[in-house]
């Protein structure tokens, strides 16, 4: 019996007063990493929310996650301001009916897995950028979801942090292997990320996708080794050509 997807786009087009996006293919199995890469104005946040169930298409096909079985973090960590850190990420669970108290272990140990173990009354204001976002993540994870949607989370931060945070994605996603997609405009960071990286081209079709290979987490040395070397090479000529003005 084939495997049901955890989302999926076909031929989905989205128009607005003042473009088209798409038609947009894409299918998403559970476990699979995805990045998105492409120009602004191509048409991936579109994606995202087609994904997320959070607009239809005006022509095509949307299948997205089941209502509450998706998760979304946006590029700021979007906290209560005034809830501590274990608050914030045990919301999500008792909004869908959780008792307090399991909602408040469940989040414990997911603030644990992602290094916040011993920052659960901290308020958002006494977390670093990185630190921030890490209960953002921690928050979306808490639900277990299906499908976990990353719209440029990390695009604020700096190189080492954003690193660290993608380590710490991969070991959560070790866990429970939702289907992930990430946008974003930095193509080492989608090769890092992702399993396989899709370009899109200025109206939001899909102009190539690229295979990455290696094993999920990442081992040591990934980010010097030739094949990534090559999928990064690959990713970026797929996303420069995409710009080139049509002859």
């Amino acid at each position: 019996m084939a495997e049901a997807a955890a989302a999926s786009l076909d031929g989905a087009t989205v128009r607005f007063p003042e473009r088209t996006v798409g038609p947009l293919d894409l299918v998403l199995f559970p476990g699979t990493i995805t990045a998105i890469v492409g120009a602004s104005g191509s048409g991936k946040s579109t994606a995202l929310n087609l994904l997320a169930g959070l607009r239809r298409p005006d022509d095509g096909r949307a299948v997205p996650s089941a209502p509450g079985r998706v998760s979304m973090v946006f590029q700021s960590p979007t906290l209560m301001p005034w809830a501590d850190a274990l608050t914030n990420v045990a919301l999500p669970l008792e909004l869908a009916g959780v008792a307090r108290a399991e909602a408040r272990a469940r989040a414990t140990d997911q603030l644990s897995a992602v290094g916040l173990g011993d920052r659960l009354t901290a308020l958002p204001r006494e977390l670093s950028g990185g630190m921030a976002m890490r209960c953002a993540l921690a928050r979306a994870l808490v639900t277990r979801p299906d499908l976990l949607l990353l719209d440029e989370p990390f695009a604020a931060l700096d190189t080492v942090t954003r690193r660290r945070l993608i380590d710490d994605l991969h070991a959560a996603w070790a866990e429970t292997k939702p289907a992930i997609v990430l946008v974003t405009h930095d193509v080492e960071e989608a090769v890092f990320l992702a399993r396989t990286a899709v370009v899109l081209d200025p109206l939001g079709r899909v102009a190539a996708r690229v295979d990455v290979p290696g094993d999920l987490p990442r081992p040591p040395g990934f980010r010097d080794a030739a094949t990534t070397r090559a999928a990064v090479t690959e990713v970026s000529t797929a996303l420069a050509a995409t710009m080139e003005p049509a002859s």
